[in-house]
């Protein structure tokens, strides 16, 4: 049965119900019919969000077999409810990029799903058409001034980085020219397109504490400099008041519910190799003033979207998690072992030993940030009982807790002895959460500090042009900016070949990428793909649509 079959035989309860029992009266809510709404920024409480515990789930390095963050985040919050625990899942939102390409969606699976699946993971509430819109404002007014002989700040369209968005995987829009058709069609200059996810302003929608904070991060967005070298930011272009006012809806969480019934906020879609890679500040916000327990994750493996969540979202935030859940799967264990990825069904005790150290290392970067994991397999069928004893005798022999979550097959009664572990964990207060390293320290220093501590490398390299964005961002004064380092998922290095747990391996900056508005700066190393393209049968192949209105073959 496939996860929208599945999700088609659940009988879904009236928003109005879910916002009761998320605690947030009917007459406060948004509605975007029966299943979805927006949630008012007045609900949340930082009081309250205090007293709430908060839980990570992150997961090994990925692999193309995959390994189940968001089936994994839902049914722990399932079965966490299940122990009598008030408990919400806080979760980003897909992008139609992945959706339509070869990933698929972001609701789940199986009997961990967030519902209703369909619309999350088409249009939804209409978030990233708002954010699109709002950075396509900027680019026009950008390309505007530098037509205009009365209005002009004097940009020089060489120093212009900001590109457009669009949300879909369309490759050919990667590099376009724009200002062709003469004198009145505007200054003919090279740009391109990222899609929407990439966009600055969906990291700082993510980042904002409310509709103000919005604002000023949108008017710091750097632009580029004049002919004088003098900076330029949307806020010189008066850019940040109307784009607030596309994003006034948008700022706000979303309202959904899991399978089981149980409230759920879906918000922000930021990638995680090239932004902070998790949902909103408001969003988790929103959750932790309304529940005991709340879950949420961050993207790709851990040194990427979980780094980030600690080392700029919870810094900047102030946010303090209880409990880390690393996701891992006895198949990906076995591709980093060196199994092929068509044997990965097959037994194979030899290289699921072999894959272990990737696990390993994951743990010891929790064990930095001084907070308590524990191992979460998602088993699949294909996984035998030995395979499974050697990652639970690799816990054992490391004092880590393990269980064994069949979240997909069960929902959350498969998530049960998880759910426990984590109770035991947070009421035993073991954790006591602290960051990597603080804002204040160098650029390089902070760089170096995630290669080294985080990665495993050996050096860090920088560029010439690295070294000259290090000079620019000097002179800009935002040298006290948190790091978000663009890298491949695929590897803890910089290389998508060397899996496992490479060692004595440098890093090399190739330049550095500045987010003012966000906050943070992003070293790029390695080929970082802003712009995905389709596969050659992209997954919009199998969809469609019945005269009725039912949508077939998503998922």
């Amino acid at each position: 049965m496939t996860d929208l079959e599945i999700a088609k035989k659940v009988q879904l309860k009236h928003i109005t119900e879910i916002a009761e029992k998320f605690g947030v009266a009917q007459d406060e809510i948004e509605m975007y019919g029966k299943h979805k709404a927006k949630l008012p920024l007045k609900a949340i409480n930082r009081e309250k969000a205090s007293k709430s515990n908060l839980v990570l789930v992150s997961a090994i390095s990925p692999t193309p077999a995959g390994e189940g963050k968001t089936t994994m985040s839902i049914g722990l919050s399932e079965g966490l409810n299940r122990l009598g625990k008030k408990t919400t899942v806080v979760l980003r939102e897909p992008s139609l990029g992945p959706v339509f390409g070869i990933k698929g969606g972001a609701t789940g699976g199986g009997y961990s799903q967030v519902l209703p699946m369909e619309d999350i993971n088409l249009h939804f509430t209409g978030d990233f058409s708002a954010i699109e819109k709002a950075h396509n404002l900027l680019a026009a007014l950008i390309d505007n001034n530098l037509q205009s002989k009365t209005n002009s700040l004097r940009i020089d369209a060489r120093t212009v980085s900001w590109k457009r968005v669009v949300d879909v995987n369309d490759r050919a829009l990667r590099n376009v020219i724009v200002g062709l058709g003469g004198t009145t069609s505007g200054v003919p200059r090279e740009t391109g397109f990222d899609i929407t996810a990439a966009s600055e302003i969906m990291a700082i929608l993510c980042l904002a504490d409310d509709l103000s904070d919005l604002k000023r991060r949108l008017g710091n967005i750097f632009v580029g400099y004049t002919y004088d070298k003098e900076p330029i930011y949307a806020k010189d272009l008066k850019a940040q008041g109307a784009m607030t006012a596309l994003l006034k809806d948008a700022i706000k969480p979303n309202l959904v519910q899991t399978i089981e019934g149980n409230p759920a906020i879906i918000h922000g879609g930021p990638f995680a190799n090239i932004a902070q890679g998790t949902n909103s500040v408001i969003a988790t916000l929103m959750g932790m003033s309304h529940s005991e327990y709340t879950v949420t994750e961050a993207g790709f493996g851990f040194d990427l979207g979980a780094e980030k969540f600690f080392d700029i979202k919870c810094q900047s935030a102030g946010l303090s998690p209880k409990a880390v859940v690393l996701t891992t799967t006895i198949r990906a264990l076995k591709y980093h072992g060196g199994a092929d990825l068509k044997s990965l069904t097959e037994p194979n005790v030899e290289a699921l030993q072999k894959g272990l150290p990737n696990l390993e290392k994951h743990l010891e970067n929790i064990a930095k940030f001084n907070i308590t994991p524990v191992i979460s397999i998602n088993r699949f069928l294909t996984d035998t009982e030995a395979e499974i004893e050697v990652i639970q005798k690799f816990a054992e022999s490391n004092g880590v807790r393990v269980a064994l979550a069949e979240v997909w097959a069960k929902g959350g009664e498969g998530a049960l002895e998880l759910a426990q572990h984590v109770v035991d964990i947070i009421e035993s207060d073991t954790s006591n959460f602290k960051p990597l390293y603080s804002w204040e320290l160098s650029i390089t220093t902070k760089i170096e500090t995630i290669a080294k501590e985080i990665y495993g490398a050996e050096h860090v390299d920088y560029t010439a042009k690295a070294k000259a964005h290090l000079r620019k961002i000097s002179d800009l004064g935002l040298d006290g900016l948190p790091v978000c380092v663009a890298k491949t998922q695929k590897s803890l290095s910089d290389n998508p070949k060397l899996l496992g747990r490479p060692k004595d391996f440098i890093i090399t900056v190739r330049e550095i990428e500045i987010a003012a508005g966000a906050g943070f700066v992003i070293p790029i190393t390695g080929n970082i793909m802003r712009m995905p393209g389709l596969p050659a049968h992209p997954a919009s192949e199998g969809m469609d649509i019945t005269d009725d209105g039912e949508i077939t073959g998503l998922f």
